[in-house]
């Protein structure tokens, strides 16, 4: 087997050879005909239309010429195998069908380089579609020889960093990023249909707010200043809601200088909206229509990515308070599999419902809890705090299991709410219980999807937020918010009942298109620079 460093020498030789004979290496003078070629490639795909092209021996002298252009990934013989965007098809190239000067080029191809043939179509005795070449045009040069057996691509990280190469080595990889932009389509469509207005607000930002998150930094040089790439477009979308913009949303990216992971990725993208004159619970009612259309619109058009699913949007979905799935988590263990342990004897859905005993509870609890158990019930020295600690000890990984479709073959989406005031700065307390906000996630296969809350529109509750924040991070927090100003005079001019909605586009791609990683749903997902 040739080397790589021969085969590009190859390569090179036939560049040359083309520039000697006169033709351009890199051509650029070629115009498709995209809508006839999109025809031969549905012909190609569809057995009833092949059905009734003729034979090569019936093949009349006057039939109609068609385009086939595009990638070459697969030679046979005198058939080449060419990729298109809408799918693939094979033309038969035979030399002596083609002028002497079009045959010579042909001599020259390799793959992946990119041709033109047109010709007449035909089914072959195996009854598939092939062009047979009448002209041929060479249309640009790979240098680089593809991967080995095209689907031969196979090393992760080389994958993502070569990501143009992994698109037409492997379909599959393709046909997720062409279901992503359908989905952030529909997405607009649904949101658009429903009198929200698409904005656009600044990405750089010179104050901390929006979300408590670790931002990057950045100078302005003709200002002087220093500026922060934004971690949430939230705080300018509902000063819209101020100025008289009762349906607002927003898509695009936001950037949070923290880890990476399968679930995290700095630069992502998030659509936020806001309504006025509703509540959390109106976005209850939304979200779920809205993902459903998605969802729908999407399995019309790749129905493969709705096949063997774990999650389904079509059945009931679940809502549950914090307490609530910490109880049904408590209440599953000793059933089945699950044994019974000193937590689930002590922490008792009677216990969690109740603050006195559950502080009891937890300080029976902490001495023989391991360290990072320890840190995370102390996070919050109150009621709201230990229960939010205990819903990421006990419950969250638990809610694919927790909550089922009715034959029990499939998640459903489940809306937690119930959160503590501490950890929702932005948030308008629960009229009944201040202890808690008016707040939803929704989590899909155990991730996060969106979150959501009845906004706080009193500028005196919101600025003492604002100075909590500014105390917790002469604490030591990192993520804390700034004190805006701005923002306070904002909601001075008053601003209306309104509820927010936060969606990870990025996760929400993987879960309808199933996919394991946010790396597999990121055209160019961060990577460690690649060494010399």
């Amino acid at each position: 087997m040739a080397s790589e460093e021969e085969l590009i020498a190859a390569r090179r030789k036939h560049a040359a050879a083309l520039q000697e004979s006169g033709e351009r290496v890199f051509p650029n003078s070629f115009v498709g005909d995209d809508v006839l070629r999109r025809d031969v490639v549905r012909i190609a795909n569809d057995e009833a239309a092949r059905a009734v092209l003729p034979g090569e021996a019936e093949l009349p002298p006057d039939a109609a010429h068609y385009p086939l252009y595009g990638r070459v990934i697969a030679k046979r013989g005198p058939f080449l195998v060419i990729q298109t965007p809408h799918g693939s098809a094979q033309a038969l190239v035979r030399p002596e069908n083609l002028p002497p000067e079009q045959a010579a080029r042909y001599e020259t191809v390799d793959l992946a380089d990119h041709i033109s043939v047109r010709g007449p179509l035909l089914k072959t005795r195996t009854g598939a579609l092939t062009v047979v070449a009448r002209s041929y045009e060479h249309l640009g040069k790979a240098l680089l020889p593809p991967p080995a057996k095209w689907h031969g691509l196979t090393d992760v990280e080389l994958r993502y960093r070569q990501r143009y190469v992994d698109m037409f080595a492997n379909p599959d990889v393709a046909e997720v990023f062409r279901a992503r932009s359908l989905i952030l389509g529909a997405l607009r469509r649904f949101l658009d249909n429903h009198a929200f207005l698409e904005v656009e607000t600044p990405i750089l930002h010179s104050l901390l707010g929006g979300a408590t998150a670790k931002p990057f930094a950045t100078h302005h040089n003709a200002l002087d200043v220093p500026l922060y790439l934004r971690v949430a477009p939230e705080l300018y979308l509902k000063r819209l809601l101020v100025g008289g913009f009762d349906r607002v949303y927003e898509l695009g990216r936001v950037f949070r200088n923290e880890g990476v992971s399968t679930r995290h990725n700095p630069e992502f993208t998030m659509l936020e909206a806001y309504l006025a004159y509703g509540n959390w619970e109106t976005w209850i009612d939304l979200v779920q229509r809205m993902l459903r259309e998605v969802d729908s619109e999407l399995g019309s058009a790749f129905p493969r990515f709705a096949q063997g699913r774990s999650v389904t949007f079509q059945e009931p979905w679940a809502r549950v308070s914090k307490r609530e799935a910490i109880a049904d988590r408590i209440e599953r263990i000793g059933q089945n599999d699950v044994p019974p342990t000193r937590w689930s004897k002590v922490l008792t859905r009677e216990v969690i419902f109740d603050a006195d005993k559950l502080a009891a509870a937890v300080r029976e609890l902490l001495p023989s809890s391991d360290e990072a158990t320890r840190d995370a019930l102390r996070r919050f020295d109150t009621y709201g705090g230990q229960i939010s600690a205990l819903f990421e000890l006990i419950a969250e990984s638990e809610l694919t299991k927790l909550y089922r479709s009715k034959d029990g073959s499939q998640s459903v989406p489940v809306f937690v709410t119930e959160f503590p005031v501490e950890e929702s700065p932005l948030a308008r307390k629960n009229d009944d219980d201040p202890r808690f906000v008016d707040r939803f996630e929704l989590f899909v296969e155990g991730r996060e999807l969106a979150n959501a809350f009845s906004e706080l529109n009193d500028p005196d509750d919101q600025a003492e937020r604002f100075r909590a924040q500014l105390e917790n991070r002469e604490r030591g927090d990192q993520e804390a918010m700034d004190f805006d100003d701005d923002y306070i005079r904002a909601l001075q001019h008053g601003m209306p009942p309104a509820a927010g909605l936060g969606i990870g586009v990025d996760r929400l791609v993987m879960s309808l298109c199933g996919q394991s990683s946010i790396r597999d749903v990121l055209l160019f997902p961060l990577l460690k620079p690649e060494s010399t």
